[in-house]
């Protein structure tokens, strides 16, 4: 067994997280996964609070374990959002895309711990001083947007950065990427790509077929020519066309932006391998077959504890 401080804080068996993926991390996913003894997280994306609602009844009505909400702040509905998750009671709340603190007296009027996503330690700091329960430190490998850092750079100098817990993100699929988390100096873990091919998933078929297809060199990171809007994701027709206007000479940030917007459902929800934008980690080459939330948390857990439990071997 794994001892870990937000077991017990966050009343859940394992410490591993589902990330928060649009268009993908729906009520059904995430109560699979908080049932498997982690903690499933819906994604909050550009919805509506209707939307949100309905997705918090949806995991209610397949699970009586913790789960929660991740909330993307740039959006225009996150106050609404807000106000459900608070009005529901989610039992925890992960977010993306700024800062959390306008809400937080909300959140902690419902004793709903708050655990942003970092990229960098100045923004673990930020949110330390905003009163966020723990952080994710997310490392450019994962899908997705993400920031400079690698993991293995980032997570041992965000835990001395910061007080709170650190879950660690970004190239965990396996006992050895848990492992070596743990050993770096994070409390727990967040996977999103590995969930990708979780049958309980209701993503495309095409998309995971396309997680199971990867090879090590598969993904690709667009936006990095004007920052702020880096994303991870698998290569195809798109990313190759969303690089190449990228880097054109009548580029601006905003052209680059547009060009990239609706692809994400149009991955996930319409399944379209050449226009889409399949958001996916570079650990997607270790994934190689489909699974049920439950087999691929518990192959996780026995891998770790393995792994951990070997480790005198290195040592006379």
């Amino acid at each position: 067994m794994i001892k870990s401080s937000l077991c017990k804080d966050l009343n859940i068996k394992y410490p591993i997280f589902q990330g928060g993926m649009a268009w993908i991390a729906d009520g059904k996913l995430a109560a699979a996964v908080s049932n498997a003894g982690g903690l499933g997280i819906i994604s909050a994306m550009n919805a509506d609070s209707g939307y949100i609602s309905e997705q918090i009844d949806i995991a209610r009505s397949l699970t009586n374990e913790p789960f929660g909400v991740n909330i993307m702040l740039m959006s225009r509905y996150a106050g609404e959002v807000a106000k459900i998750i608070a009005q529901k009671k989610v039992n925890v709340v992960t977010t993306g895309a700024g800062n959390p603190k306008k809400y937080m007296p909300l959140f902690n009027a419902s004793h709903i711990p708050v655990i942003p996503v970092v990229a960098s330690t100045a923004m673990a700091k930020i949110m330390e001083r905003s009163g966020a329960y723990a952080v994710i430190a997310e490392g450019q490998e994962a899908g997705g947007h993400i920031g400079d850092l690698t993991t293995m750079a980032l997570i041992p100098q965000v835990c001395d950065a910061v007080n709170i817990p650190v879950i660690a993100a970004g190239g965990i699929g396996d006992g050895r990427g848990m492992a070596a988390a743990l050993m770096l100096g994070a409390c727990g873990v967040q996977l999103g790509t590995a969930f990708l091919v979780a049958k309980e998933c209701s993503v495309h078929p095409n998309y995971k077929k396309m997680i199971l297809k990867a090879g090590d060199i598969s993904t690709v990171a667009t936006g990095m020519r004007f920052g702020g809007n880096t994303c991870r994701c698998l290569k195809n027709s798109f990313s190759r066309d969303f690089i190449k206007a990228e880097y054109s000479p009548d580029a601006t940030a905003q052209s680059v932006a547009s060009h990239g917007l609706k692809a994400f459902k149009n991955a996930a929800v319409n399944g379209d391998v050449k226009g889409g934008n399949f958001l996916a980690g570079q650990i997607s080459g270790l994934i190689n077959h489909e699974a049920t939330a439950k087999e691929i948390i518990d192959n996780l857990m026995e891998h770790t504890v393995e792994l951990l439990k070997g480790a005198n071997k290195w040592i006379e």
